[in-house]
């Protein structure tokens, strides 16, 4: 019994003269938490844009729970909940409302509604603030009901783009509480991309390396581990192994202002 939700053969993205996915296979098993990890412009963001049928491939295929991001784009995005870094909630209204508006997007009929958005809240431990605006929340409460959002449709895999960036620890550790509950209570597959080496070897299932559009490495973080030969080998030297950069190295002015602006939205 084939228990892969997700399914990469080959997959492939150019822009005209740069290949910024090249030619990637890899799967991803149901109920994993799979981390997505690489320098910067390595592919990520390409990658998940295709997996989340927001890009279409240059060649290749990808299946998501057994239906093709190239012939059922429609019903991929009925399967999944995608969490993008920047902030993805409105501010200027309630929570309630904010799961509202989102409840109507996914056309989720409007008797299920109500209970949906309770169900939820109840989940995130949000009930309380409901009622409250959104630009009142902490960063790490905005993140979660980035997350029940994400979830009112109850999509068999999560996809999320640094989910944590700009969150202090306590706050980073509340969201991912939250995340790993979704996967043992519903089984939810989860997708994630950090340049945070420590939140990815606690939290993975599954490690996936990708250096300039290629897959380096995929594993369990164990497995990736021993094949550095390092005596107490970190995630981070495993990703210095495979990848040949170190974190800090790969940063740039750029990514200092985005994770800045991050931070000021999420308080």
């Amino acid at each position: 019994m084939n228990t892969s939700i997700i399914i990469v053969n080959n997959l492939t993205k150019r822009f005209k003269n740069i290949t910024a996915v090249d030619n990637i296979s890899f799967t991803v098993e149901k109920g994993e938490i799979f981390a997505f990890l690489g320098p910067n412009g390595a592919g990520k963001t390409t990658t998940i844009k295709m997996l989340i049928t927001l890009l279409a491939p240059t060649s290749g295929e990808a299946k998501i729970d057994g239906y093709s991001i190239n012939h059922n784009p429609a019903t991929v995005r009925k399967l999944i909940g995608y969490i993008p870094q920047m902030v993805s909630v409105d501010g200027s209204l309630t929570a309630y409302e904010n799961l509202l508006l989102m409840a109507r997007l996914y056309d989720i009929p409007s008797r299920e509604r109500k209970h949906r958005i309770a169900e939820i809240l109840s989940f995130l431990d949000l009930e309380k603030s409901a009622k409250s605006l959104v630009r009142t929340f902490s960063g790490g409460m905005v993140r979660k009901l980035e997350v029940g959002q994400a979830m009112l449709h109850r999509p068999r895999i999560l996809f999320l783009d640094e989910p944590t960036a700009g969150l202090d620890p306590i706050a980073k550790r509340n969201v991912w509480t939250h995340l790993q509950e979704l996967k043992r209570s519903f089984d939810t597959t989860i997708f994630f991309t950090t340049h945070n080496m420590e939140e990815a070897e606690e939290v993975s299932d599954k490690v996936a390396i990708i250096k300039a559009g290629k897959i380096a490495a995929i594993g369990t973080v164990a497995e990736l581990k021993e094949k550095t030969q390092k005596p107490a080998a970190t995630l981070e030297d495993v990703f210095i192994y495979f990848t040949g950069t170190s974190l800090e190295e790969q940063g740039n002015i750029r990514d200092i202002r985005r994770a800045r602006r991050t931070e000021k939205r999420l308080g």
